[in-house]
């Protein structure tokens, strides 16, 4: 099935009929794809199923473990794939971005951010187990709801570059008006680095310019957290009016 062309298949099998007759939530992952990618490789190579199938087995061995490959891909890793060019890559990951932002975007899922466990819990997944180091951010809004999750960086085993103007340019681009950072230590070291201390004090500071409070830094690692917040006097330096 996957070597035929979509055209070819009876039209109870295409992707987009079964949508319309059964909805998006009944078709594979694969499919989905399929009709984002509209075409395949071309005459005798993969449909645009068989495409969609190819992606995943090239993201991943297992489904799951594809699909959380797909969920931060990037532009570069996809169009590394054999027939997958710029113009099908910028919709899969227009695809992805809009779905996470119709998720991020329920009301009565947007936990409230007030205790440093709270905020730990909904950074493990990009942060606490990474074999490079992460730097991200939790946006909240004005009650400290979390309104979304954003990787900023990415670095090597050691170490990884953040600028307070990325960070800050990421916060204002999605509308939060508070913010929590946080990044990995892969070795599982928790103590803060100079590094941590020093960016801390030009985020503190950045954030009383900007009047978009920080509310904590945490450093995530080997299944344990730690607040440079409670640690360190730095909020007490640059008070935040939180």
């Amino acid at each position: 099935m996957y070597n035929l062309r979509v055209a070819d298949l009876p039209l109870s099998e295409r992707p987009r009929e079964r949508l319309i007759s059964g909805g998006a939530n009944r078709l594979a992952t694969a499919e989905l794809l399929a009709i984002l990618l509209g075409t395949g490789q071309g005459s005798g190579k993969l449909s645009a199923v068989g495409l969609g199938q190819y992606i995943l087995q090239q993201l991943g061995q297992h489904q799951r473990d594809a699909l959380t490959m797909l969920k931060d891909v990037s532009i570069h890793e996809l169009t590394k794939i054999p027939g997958v060019g710029e113009a099908k890559a910028c919709t899969i990951l227009a695809a992805i971005e809009l779905g996470k932002r119709v998720y991020q975007a329920r009301p009565s899922d947007r936990p409230i951010i007030d205790d440093p466990d709270v905020a730990a819990a909904l950074l493990s997944n990009d942060l606490m187990w990474q074999p490079q180091e992460r730097f991200a951010v939790l946006l909240l809004d004005i009650k400290h709801r979390h309104l979304g999750t954003q990787v900023i960086s990415i670095g090597t085993a050691t170490e990884t570059l953040a600028h307070p103007r990325d960070i800050f340019r990421e916060v204002i681009r999605q509308g939060a008006t508070r913010v929590i950072i946080a990044h990995n230590h892969p070795s599982g070291n928790l103590d803060p680095s100079p590094e941590d201390i020093s960016l801390t004090r030009q985020l503190l500071q950045a954030a009383l310019i900007l009047g978009i409070p920080l509310l904590d830094h945490l450093i995530l690692g080997n299944g344990n957290y730690t607040s440079l917040r409670q640690r360190t006097q730095l909020w007490q330096e640059h008070p935040q009016g939180d």
